[in-house]
């Protein structure tokens, strides 16, 4: 990325240790970390560089700063808005389609509904059943999430559902089409009060289809609101950054360009001069673009990068505690729907380049323990690439993100040379049931290497 758009290194590394803190206290909600100055003290850094990392803070909803006397930096119960809003803007920079949203849901929203089914308890039908009075689809969706109590798959949910309004933005549903999605919500909720999963699973499956072909034929392109003049400082911004944001996409994203000086945006979009430079904070964090001062300069145009929307989802994931098995059910989900897709077109020259260089690059690896780490990484990567859902990778690099964290935090011991020489041996013969386009058997040793590694991969 142009150096010029890249963030400030200095401030983000300050955040970050901010957050470790806390998590490393246990995330004692409402406690202070210390005042600006006590901060500026135990972080050795400048009063605008602590600032800066106390606004990315803020904007992952992790601590506030409070003024005046008996104030500091108030550690915050998170709010998944600000994780999956990241998430948002990287996958409609990459511009994600109807039918890669449709294949992400398909595998996860079942998914929910079946744990749904099994975990249901009395509190959770009434509030299914509550939500099916309401008209919002992603009400719906994300209630039916909710009651997989699974805190990773239910936050992927709502970025699905989050992605899936931005299609059906300045569409009109008929009566008729209102009719039969409550209907088809009524017998989802049915299905799953009746703990009958398999049913469950049917009717999700069935019901995503019929919405993404609605969405095909009646998707029109939308404008942002203007922001309200009577909200917060900080959420006319978060506004107005979203509509800078799609003004970009508009115009084609043209990376390095100007969209105007500070005196020209000003005047576009009728806000007060902290409203706009509070807006370009944001879009400076995700790399979306960066105010450069001076002569010639203004607001260039960036590349969004997933680091910033990986960072922000682990984060909140961190607060909510999934369980080992939580994100290995929805990590084992996408691997094995990734492996299926890659079998599907395992004479494609992209699949086959990449069989025969990841043959030669185990060959290669021996004993070395960093370069067999390595392979594994790009093992698992490489797949996610070739199986071309760009959702579904992105899922799957947070979830390598939170494992890594997990790691990093704890005391277990490393895989051994043995560990990895299993891996290597399971590598293989993935590859070889890939290249004889044998999907059942590559589904098979898919699911056992992960049941093998399960044991320090998580």
């Amino acid at each position: 990325m142009n150096a010029q758009l890249r963030p400030d290194k200095r401030a983000a590394q300050i955040a970050r240790r901010i957050e470790a803190d806390i998590i490393r206290r246990g995330w004692p909600i409402g406690e202070s970390l210390g005042s600006e100055q006590a901060l500026q003290q135990r972080y050795q850094v400048s009063r605008s560089v602590l600032r800066e990392a106390v606004r990315l803070v803020e904007h992952h909803q992790v601590a506030r700063m409070r003024r005046g006397p008996g104030g500091g930096l108030l550690v915050c119960e998170p709010d998944a808005a600000a994780a999956t809003k990241a998430v948002v803007i990287y996958l409609e920079y990459q511009g994600t389609t109807i039918d890669v949203l449709l294949q992400a849901r398909l595998l996860l929203e079942p998914l929910a509904a079946v744990l749904a089914a099994e975990r249901i308890d009395e509190t959770g039908i009434g509030r299914l059943r509550a939500v099916l009075t309401t008209p919002s689809q992603r009400e719906f969706h994300t209630a039916l999430a909710e009651q997989s109590k699974n805190p990773a798959l239910q936050l992927f949910i709502d970025i699905l559902m989050r992605l899936t309004a931005q299609f059906a933005r300045g569409s009109r549903a008929d009566a008729q089409a209102l009719d039969r999605t409550r209907a088809e919500h009524a017998e989802i909720v049915a299905a799953v009060t009746a703990g009958d999963s398999a049913r469950a699973k049917t009717l999700s499956e069935r019901h995503i289809e019929s919405v993404t072909t609605w969405l095909r034929q009646h998707h029109k392109p939308g404008r942002p609101r203007r922001p309200n003049p009577d909200a917060t400082p900080a959420k006319r911004a978060e506004v107005l950054a979203a509509e800078i944001r799609d003004d970009i996409a508009a115009g084609g994203w043209q990376v390095g360009s100007i969209l105007g000086s500070e005196v020209q945006l000003l005047e576009r979009y009728r806000v007060s001069r902290s409203v706009l430079r509070e807006a370009v904070r944001l879009l400076e964090y995700h790399a979306i673009a960066r105010m450069r001062r001076g002569p010639g300069g203004g607001l260039v145009v960036g590349k969004p990068q997933a680091q910033a929307s990986i960072d922000t989802i682990a984060l909140y994931l961190q607060y909510r505690e999934p369980s080992r098995d939580d994100l290995r059910l929805v990590r084992d989900a996408i691997e094995i729907d990734n492996v299926a897709k890659v079998v599907s077109r395992h004479d494609a020259p992209d699949v086959r380049s990449f069989l025969n260089t990841h043959r030669q690059l185990i060959d290669e690896t021996g004993d070395d323990l960093r370069k067999a780490g390595l392979e594994e990484f790009l093992f698992h990567s490489g797949m996610a690439q070739l199986a071309g859902n760009a959702v579904l990778d992105l899922f799957l690099r947070i979830l390598v993100e939170l494992f890594r964290r997990q790691w990093s935090a704890s005391e277990q011991t490393p895989p051994s040379h043995s560990d990895f020489a299993d891996v290597q041996h399971a590598h293989r013969r993935i590859i070889e049931a890939i290249a004889d386009g044998d999907d059942s058997l590559a589904r098979h040793r898919l699911r056992r290497h992960l049941d093998a590694a399960a044991s320090w991969w998580l």
